[in-house]
Parts: structure tokens; sequence; C-alpha cells
């Protein structure tokens, strides 16, 4: 019986497909990898906050020390008015700030702006704090609403101005350089082309960014504090949701720790619900626009 020996092409082949499978299997084991803690810490989250989930818990005041009962409200309140008026600040100049990068700087300034920016992604958080209570609270004489705000801007700004930068420059050369040819202005060639060209990516660096922010506690401690009450005005210590799950957390009670674990929960819906609303804002407005 003659074998059958396989051609140079069809070992090359089956060489080709042997490290193709290997490369399938690598990449699914490496997502399960992943997937393991982020599912196990989203599955532990749910069976320990769903319990904390009553209607008191979102209308209600904290109870005083060593009564059982009372809510959030306040914190989930203020948790969005902090993060919604550092976004009001950071997105816009983060944005803006990756459009200059990418579009306009010259090569030596660009790479200069891009390491400061990396530098501030890698600081901690509480330094950003301390910062901000330097140049915000102390001036101000006492903690406030706005001091917090600014201290998850400069949290969010960076996120902002790399995941814009970066979005952008994956953008073809070629559509900018057909724009230009047609004599439209290179600012409507940025702000009609690029920017919508680029929009679920910069999206998604703002999502990283908001996540980013709402989690935070340490700048918080040093600028909005804490509240139990329900604040009048801005200016004044307002609750926020990551300081009182901290709070509520290190605490001796076993109903707030039920509370915290409740709040844990709360702060990841927010986040969740706020993905999905910018998603569909985007996929609406990129369908409009095909049309």
């Amino acid at each position: 019986m003659i074998e059958r020996r396989l051609q140079p092409s069809q070992w090359v082949e089956r060489r080709r497909r042997i490290i193709n499978a290997v490369g399938h299997a690598a990449v699914a084991l490496a997502t399960a990898v992943v997937l393991v803690p982020l599912v196990a810490v989203i599955w532990y989250t749910l069976r320990e906050g769903i319990p904390g989930l009553t209607w008191d818990f979102f209308t209600q005041l904290p109870k005083p020390v060593g009564e059982v009962g009372g809510g959030m409200a306040n914190a989930i309140v203020g948790s969005g008015i902090v993060v919604g008026l550092a976004s009001i600040v950071a997105i816009p100049l983060g944005i803006l700030a990756g459009i200059f990068i990418s579009e306009y700087a010259s090569a030596r300034f660009a790479a200069a702006i891009r390491f400061v920016t990396e530098v501030m992604l890698g600081l901690p958080s509480i330094l950003l704090g301390i910062f901000a209570y330097a140049v915000v609270v102390k001036p101000m004489g006492h903690f406030s609403a706005y001091a917090g705000a600014a201290a998850l801007a400069i949290v969010m700004l960076p996120i902002v101005i790399k995941t814009t930068e970066e979005i952008l420059r994956l953008v073809p050369r070629h559509i900018r350089e057909a724009g230009l040819a047609l004599g439209i202005p290179q600012w409507v060639v940025v702000l009609r082309i690029i920017l919508r060209a680029a929009s679920r990516g910069i999206v998604t660096g703002i999502l990283l960014a908001v996540a980013r922010a709402a989690g935070e506690t340490a700048p918080l401690l040093f600028t909005a504090l804490n509240n139990r009450f329900w604040h009048t005005t801005l200016d004044q210590p307002i609750a926020t949701l990551p300081v009182q799950i901290f709070t509520y957390a290190v605490a001796p009670y076993e109903d707030w720790h039920r509370q915290a674990w409740a709040g844990a929960l709360v702060l990841i819906g927010l986040v969740l619900v706020l993905s999905i609303v910018l998603r569909l804002v985007v996929s609406r407005t990129h369908l409009e626009h095909e049309q």
C-alpha cells in the first residue's frame, strides 16, 4: 500500500489551521478568565444587595447611629449632582483637548500633553483629592458639592482626553484629506466628519470616565465630605453614594452593611442605565445620519 504524502502546500495549510485553532482556544480561555471575576463580583453584589433594596432605601434619609432602617435617598441624589457637575466640566474640555492633540497640535507639543495625560492617569485618586482640597476647599473655607465636582472632573479629564485622542487617530487619514480637497475648512471636517466617525468610541471613553468618577471615594472625602441630611445649596457638604457606602461598610452594624451592599448595587445600576441610554442615543444618531 502506497502512503500518500502531503504536498508542501498542504503541510502549510494544515499548519495554519492548527495555529488558528490554538489561537481561537487561547482567546476563548483568556475571555473566560477575565469574565469569571467580573461575573463573580456582579453575582455577589446582586445576592447581597437585592435584600436591601426597599422603598425606604430610596426615599428616606439615614437613621441615627444605632437605629435600624432609613435609606440613602440624599446620597443617591448627591452622587447624581456631583457627577453631573463634574461631567459638565470634564467632558467638553476633554473632548476639545483630545481634538487639539490629534488634529492641531505639533508633534512635540502633542507628545508633551500626551505625557502629562498619561501621568495623570497613573496618579492615585487620593492625590487628586488632596490637590482639589488645596485649591478649592481651603480657599472657600469649607467642604462643598462644587469641590467634590472639581475633584471628580480632575479624575475624569485625562480619561476623556486619552480616549478621544486615540479614537480620532484611528479615523483613516484619507477621510480628512478628502474633506480638505473639497475645500471644506478644517474645523468643519473635524466637527461634521471626523467626530461623527469616531462618536461611538468617544462615547465609550465618556462612559469609562463617568463610571470611574461615580465610584471614587477618596477624592470626595477631602472635598464633598458627607451629609446625613438633604443639602440646600451646592456650597455646603453633600452626601454621595461612594462615601456613604464606605461609611456603612466599616461600621459594626449589620443593617448598615446590608444598606452598603444595596448602595453598591444601585451604583452599578446607575452606570448601566447611563451606558444603555448613551449608546441608544449614539445609535439613533448614526441611523439618522445614514438615512
